[in-house]
């Protein structure tokens, strides 16, 4: 393609972007269609020659749009968001275009010292001490995997990686019942094993109980076991229990256990001070990551991990070979030691325009404002005499379930509760996703949307009462 060319369409692309961005609440918002149709749209074998622009482009809105869920829609009520904005976008071009791969300080000085300035924004607009250092992963679980691993050395003195796991006995390793289950996949990946995962009962907020960590630790010590990790939970993916990072940080020092602290989603409410009681105890953990492509209006992916002691990360990761040694040396921080993949993305120019364009009181606001529509839609859920919330709100997510009169049956009201689920979602007008709650089918309500407003949480809360109740009707 020639630079004209390209030009041209991408003006084109940037106007639809805007309108599609103008418009996105026309789509549906979770995709209507069914499986294997999309791939029945597609050719079954590449192009031999090239096509235009204009015809891609038209079977991309023709047959690539209909199998598109809106994530960006503010009727998504789903999963926790995985947010844009129009300046995380914008960076995004941008990093597209440049297409850096800043695996070293010297293949992109400035992706290296944009994301150690960005990350300690990131502490400071959070309220982490100084002392943690910040790095960019992709994910949450992969920083909890980057945590596992480097517990694991450290429970080795370091000869994990050298020696192999069968060397150094059975390492076991906490979290709570309400953990994500990102937790279980790590423990795979590290070669712990999920016979070694302990899940810790809850107490009756969901958030992991300190006297069963201490009893489950101690049952491990007598039986010869290694225990090297606790998983802390801020804001479950379930029902967003806190765990009380205190109790467990007094633990972990007794017992020389690493303490990471997950805070995927609910992290981004630190911004808020009336919300920091969620880290006190911080001072205590090893390391903390939260996600700001979850809740803080940049576009996926961007999860900041940030470790108290980044030497131990880059002694657990770090290798050097020839090709990648660079005269620098220890002048520079090289991100490539701080993460499993050896390639990174420029992921913090993203940030930095998210941050500037909104600054952080704007930030403060929107958060602040999900939190309230939140508490707003929990509240006609607790005023309707047919509905019951399942868990305490936390922060912007609730859990709920249709209860109508006369109907006590544990198993009729989970048919009914996952019929009422269907067939919202099933009629495009918002996305709702389930999950069980002390054993009961529950479906799961998160605002976090980027431009979500109140008529959005109120024409889904009437859209979800007037299904309900006709679940009831003859015609049902």
């Amino acid at each position: 393609m020639e630079i004209e060319d390209f030009r041209r369409h991408a003006h084109q692309f940037v106007d639809w972007m805007a309108d599609y961005l103008d418009s996105v609440e026309q789509y549906p918002v979770r995709a209507q269609v069914a499986p294997g149709e999309i791939a029945g749209r597609l050719p079954a074998s590449p192009p031999e020659d090239g096509e235009p622009m204009e015809r891609i482009f038209a079977d991309f809105q023709r047959d690539v749009l209909p199998g598109i869920t809106h994530w960006q829609h503010p009727a998504f009520f789903a999963y926790f968001p995985a947010n844009s904005s129009p300046p995380s976008l914008l960076a995004e071009m941008l990093t597209a275009t440049l297409a850096p791969q800043c695996m070293l300080w010297q293949t992109s000085p400035a992706a290296t010292e944009m994301e150690t300035r960005v990350l300690d924004w990131l502490r400071q607009m959070l309220g982490l001490p100084e002392g943690f250092a910040g790095v960019i992963q992709d994910s949450a679980s992969s920083a909890t995997l980057c945590a596992l691993l480097t517990a694991r050395e450290r429970a080795s003195g370091w000869r994990g990686n050298e020696d192999g796991l069968a060397a150094h006995g059975v390492m076991t390793v906490y979290v709570s019942e309400q953990v994500h289950s990102s937790a279980d996949k790590d423990v795979m990946v590290a070669g712990i094993g999920r016979e070694n995962l302990r899940k810790i009962a809850v107490d009756d907020q969901f958030a992991l109980q300190p006297a069963a960590l201490r009893a489950a630790i101690e049952a491990d010590l007598r039986a010869g076991l290694r225990p090297i990790c606790v998983i802390a939970t801020l804001g479950s993916t379930g029902v967003g229990a806190v765990d009380p990072l205190p109790a467990l940080a007094e633990i972990c020092r007794e017992h020389d256990i690493y303490l990471h602290v997950d805070a995927a989603w609910a992290g981004s409410a630190l911004v808020l001070e009336e919300w920091r009681w969620m880290i006190d105890g911080i001072e205590g953990a090893d390391s903390f990551v939260f996600n700001p492509h979850k809740w803080l209006f940049t576009n996926f992916d961007c999860s900041a991990h940030f470790v108290r002691a980044p030497e131990d990360l880059v002694r657990t990761l770090g290798i050097l070979p020839e090709y990648l040694k660079s005269r620098e040396g220890d002048q520079v921080i090289d991100y490539r030691d701080w993460s499993v993949p050896l390639g990174r993305r420029f992921r913090a120019l993203k940030l930095w325009f998210v941050i500037r364009s909104y600054g952080v009181n704007e930030i403060r606001r929107r958060i602040a404002n999900h939190i309230e529509l939140a508490r707003e839609a929990a509240g006609w859920v607790e005023a309707a005499d047919d509905f019951e919330l399942l868990a305490p709100l936390s922060l912007a997510l609730f859990n709920f379930r249709y209860r109508p009169a006369g109907v006590d049956d544990p198993g009729e009201l989970d048919r009914i509760n996952e019929d009422l689920l269907t067939r919202l979602n099933d009629s495009g007008a918002l996305y709702l996703t389930q999950n069980k709650v002390n054993g009961a089918y529950a479906i799961r309500f998160s605002v976090g949307q980027t431009n979500t407003e109140r008529r959005h949480t109120a024409a889904a809360w009437q859209a979800i009462q007037d299904t309900a109740r006709a679940l009831n009707s003859p015609a049902a």
